[in-house]
């Protein structure tokens, strides 16, 4: 198995299941031409992300981490009528490319880009009665994901879905003794999923385009007291 036959494969799944969207290729081409990283989800996953989101009937979604917009465009538009995602990203630069794409893609009405780190904006959020979100996606600093978990649940409901990108870098999530805060921040928050009883978790491998990696997906199945 080699990275050239996981692209293929991307490609070949792209082709046949995701169909050319104009609003969502000028993202990427936008974000690449701003130089911000290509760690964007790729168009299978960004469809798996709209698809979860449709099959809750979300009506409220939360980002954290927005980068260039691309999964924004792909979760907003599966937002059910009336409803409204809130994106938050600590970035000017990314904010600044993803405001531009996101108007494109006619969510500029819809899609709420709040700029500043997010363990700063997620408690202002809760502070001014923000959620319960149905879907809540984590997609930002590594070494963060554990901090981001308590507001996550405390701004969820019963039946919200959890999901978490890049949990596995490339298999090193095993590795306990690695020294890259990075695989040390999704280790520890794979840990505290396994360990939290308001949740029931899984996490699955994926490989592709964007090499060898995983996503972390919780249900809500019991909330806080302070949530109800």
């Amino acid at each position: 198995m080699t990275q050239e036959l996981w692209s293929n494969v991307d490609r070949y799944i792209s082709d046949l299941l995701v169909l050319p969207d104009a609003a969502l290729d000028a993202a990427l081409q936008a974000s690449e031409a701003a130089g911000l990283p290509p760690i964007n989800v790729s168009p299978p996953q960004g469809k798996l992300l709209h698809l979860l989101a449709r099959a809750l009937g979300a009506h409220a979604i939360l980002e954290i981490g927005t980068l260039g917009g691309y999964s924004t465009i792909w979760l907003a538009r599966a937002l059910s009528t009336g409803g409204r995602l809130i994106t938050l990203e600590a970035d000017q630069k990314h904010a600044d490319v993803s405001r531009a794409n996101i108007a494109r893609a006619g969510l500029a009405g819809t899609v709420e880009l709040r700029i500043g780190r997010a363990i700063d904006t997620l408690p202002q959020l809760a502070a001014q009665g923000h959620g319960p979100f149905d879907l809540i996606f984590i997609d930002a600093d590594k070494p963060s994901y554990p901090d981001y978990l308590p507001w996550a649940l405390k701004l969820s409901r019963l039946g919200t879905l959890i999901i978490a990108d890049n949990v596995i870098r490339k298999g090193e999530v095993v590795n306990a003794s690695s020294e890259d805060a990075r695989v040390q921040g999704v280790r520890r928050f794979n840990e505290l999923l396994a360990a939290e009883p308001r949740v029931s978790a899984t996490a699955i491998q994926t490989v592709g385009g964007k090499g060898y990696d995983g996503f972390a997906i919780a249900l809500v199945i019991a909330v806080a007291v302070e949530n109800l």
